[in-house]
C-alpha cells in the first residue's frame, strides 16, 4: 500500500521552468515595445518582483497590484514610464506561450498518474496556467487543477487549503504531501495545513530559513524514492 494517495503539484519551477518561460517573455515583451534592456534592469525587475510575490504570500499586497504594477515601479528606476497594467497584459500573452518542462516532469506525471491522485495547486493567473498546463499535455494527468486567482486565496494561505481539501473528495490528509520549489508558500502551507511536503530545491539553495520541510529533493525522479518508503 502506497504512503501517500493524494500528491498536490506546484507549477512554476517544479514542473514547469519559470526561469526560461518569464525570460522569453520579457524578451519578447520589450523587443515589442522597442525598450532596449540591460542585464542590470532584468535582474532589478526581477528582484521587485520576486519581492512582490512575497508580500502577496503575507497578504500584504493584492494580485491586481502586484501584476499591474510591477513593470511600472522597476522601469522607473531606469527613468522609463510605463503603463503597468498594459506592459502586465502583454507578458500574460507571452507566458502563456511558454511551457518548457522541468527536467524529468513530464515523465514523472504520467508514471505517477496511474497510482496517485494527482492536482495542482499553484499562485499564478488562472488563465495563463491552465493554457500552459494544456499546451504542455500535462493538465489531463490531474484531477482537479487549483489556481489562487481562480479560488480567492493563495499559498500559504490556510484558506487556500481549505478550498483546495473541500474539493478533492474523499481526502486523507495523512496521505497526502504537496511538492513545490517555494518554503514560505508550498512548504509553509502544507505544514500550517497539516500535510506533509517536500522541498524541490531546484536552485540548490541553502535553507537559512525556520521552515523545516518533511523531505528535500534537488532532482524531480528523487521523489520516486520517497514515494516508495
Amino acid at each position: 500500500m502506497n504512503k501517500y494517495e493524494t500528491l498536490l503539484f506546484d507549477v512554476d519551477d517544479t514542473l514547469l521552468d519559470f526561469d526560461l518561460a518569464e525570460n522569453a517573455a520579457l524578451d519578447r515583451l520589450f523587443d515589442q515595445e522597442k525598450i532596449a534592456t540591460t542585464p542590470m534592469m532584468i535582474a532589478r525587475y526581477k528582484e521587485i518582483n520576486e519581492s512582490m510575490w512575497r508580500a502577496f504570500e503575507r497578504g500584504e499586497v493584492t494580485k491586481n497590484t502586484l501584476h499591474n504594477t510591477r513593470f511600472s515601479i522597476a522601469l522607473k528606476e531606469f527613468g522609463l514610464e510605463v503603463d503597468g497594467e498594459y506592459f502586465e497584459a502583454i507578458f500574460q500573452k507571452y507566458l502563456q506561450e511558454a511551457h518548457h518542462f522541468v527536467d524529468g516532469a513530464y515523465e514523472l506525471i504520467t508514471q505517477l498518474a496511474d497510482n496517485y491522485n494527482l492536482y495542482v495547486v499553484s499562485n499564478g493567473k488562472t488563465i495563463t496556467q491552465n493554457k500552459r498546463l494544456v499546451d504542455a499535455d500535462l493538465a489531463k494527468y490531474f484531477k482537479g487543477i487549483f489556481i489562487s486567482e481562480q479560488t480567492g486565496y493563495q499559498k500559504p494561505m490556510p484558506a487556500f487549503f481549505d478550498y483546495v481539501f473541500e474539493r478533492i473528495e474523499g481526502l486523507n490528509k495523512e496521505k497526502a504531501l504537496i511538492v513545490g520549489d517555494s518554503l514560505t508558500s508550498d512548504v509553509k502551507g502544507g505544514l500550517q495545513a497539516g500535510i506533509d511536503t517536500c522541498w524541490f530545491n531546484i536552485h540548490e539553495i541553502d535553507n537559512t530559513s525556520e521552515i523545516r520541510p518533511n523531505y528535500e529533493i534537488k532532482k524531480l525522479h528523487e521523489l520516486y524514492t520517497i514515494l516508495e518508503k
